[in-house]
């Protein structure tokens, strides 16, 4: 049995795996307010899930906002702030008095599509949580790829390539940067796009339904997005050509933007042809917990 954590900014998400991917019992519950109170929470997760299940727990993977610097093994980078420069993982694993293997959102999604999802079997995979912000991951042969620094797949702060004259130097983002691709693509980002461009104050699923109702303004943000989204793809594919990009996240929710960025990507990408495929996630919501929980393979467990 895996047991994998998926540590939110407003919920903890629990999952008990066995060795084939089969969900043998979930929990979930409202993120406590501060980081010993997460501890503590975390602890009674894991220890309800293997009461329910009725097996012992050997090991617990958890997926976080940030990641643990290997530098310092401080909590990094995460938007729940209050996790920042913690030994997170340390304390985690003293409180479970259990191996703990702590890993970015991200990459646990990106890990659990190439598992058993979307990219199941791909040796490659590029994976993109396009939310409130933009992260993303690299699986290669069914493993994370952390990075000798522990920030690879870092996409979304990084500058959105060929920018117009328009999009230079682009929005300032929370990083301290301007331009970063996140400030582009993310969810309130492409809402802060269309509402600068078509003067309208929408959510990203209302453009959408616009755009299927045949508004001009709201299939042009469509598209910005999508060729924006294709250009910060694009460079990825020109540095490590995955087999498969995998789309999560509130924005890959719009049918739309496939065939869209898919058609575009040939126009940037560095190659006679095209060979990955931008797809949307199989697990959905799930994806980052089972993820977690894959963090840690059979034949390590016993």
């Amino acid at each position: 049995m895996r047991i994998g954590i998926d540590l939110g900014g407003t919920k903890i998400e629990g999952i008990a795996l066995d060795r084939q991917g089969v969900e043998r019992a979930r929990r979930r519950i409202a993120s406590p307010p501060g980081y010993e109170a997460a501890i503590a929470a975390i602890r009674d997760l894991v220890s309800g899930l293997g009461s329910e299940v009725g097996e012992p727990v050997r090991a617990v993977g958890v997926g976080m906002p940030g990641s643990i610097s290997p530098a310092t093994g401080l909590a990094r980078n995460g938007n729940s702030t209050w996790l920042n420069g913690q030994p997170f993982a340390r304390d985690l694993q003293a409180a479970l008095e259990l191996p703990v293997r702590a890993e970015n959102d991200a990459n646990c999604f990106t890990l659990s599509e190439a598992t058993d999802g979307a990219a199941a079997g791909a040796q490659i995979v590029f994976g993109v949580i396009v939310g409130t912000g933009c992260g993303g991951g690299v699986a290669i042969d069914g493993r994370v790829l952390t990075g000798a620094a522990g920030v690879a797949g870092e996409w979304g702060h990084n500058p959105l390539p060929w920018p117009a004259p328009a999009e230079y130097p682009g929005p300032r983002c929370w990083c301290g940067k301007h331009g970063c691709i996140e400030q582009w693509i993310s969810g309130p980002a492409f809402a802060a796009d269309h509402e600068r461009i078509a003067g309208e104050a929408l959510k990203p699923r209302d453009i959408e339904a616009c755009a299927k109702d045949g508004d001009p303004g709201a299939i042009a943000s469509i598209e910005r997005l999508s060729d924006r989204m294709a250009r910060g793809l694009a460079a990825i594919i020109n540095v490590i050509d995955p087999n498969v990009i995998v789309l999560g996240g509130g924005v890959s929710n719009m049918a739309a933007i496939y065939p869209q960025v898919n058609a575009l990507l040939p126009r940037y990408v560095f190659s006679d042809h095209v060979a990955t495929k931008v797809v949307k996630n199989m697990h959905g919501d799930s994806s980052g917990v089972r993820g977690a929980a894959w963090l840690w393979r059979a034949d390590e467990i016993g």
